[in-house]
């Protein structure tokens, strides 16, 4: 898939959404009493809830909050198995 028709699903507004996310995942994956199993649901959940406040409550606020959580966690996947193939 294309980076264009993912960044197409996300509403522009709420790139702010997608960095405070992967920040947070990064913070939290620092945490040595948090699990790496819940850190896509706390920031899953932590996208919803900005994304809700941001554009008001609704399926599509909902809908954006789950991409924009998805795609914070899937790009940082991306760099970290770029890296990870780079070192090889």
């Amino acid at each position: 898939m294309d980076w264009n028709n993912i960044w197409s699903l996300i509403d522009p507004k709420l790139l702010i959404v997608v960095a405070a996310c992967w920040v947070l995942g990064t913070i939290i994956k620092k945490t040595p009493r948090v699990p790496d199993w819940c850190i896509v649901y706390i920031v899953s959940a932590v996208a919803v809830i900005l994304t809700v406040w941001m554009i008001g409550w609704g399926p599509q606020a909902v809908l954006q909050g789950v991409l924009a959580g998805a795609f914070a966690v899937y790009a940082n996947q991306i760099v970290k198995q770029v890296k990870k193939g780079a070192d090889k």
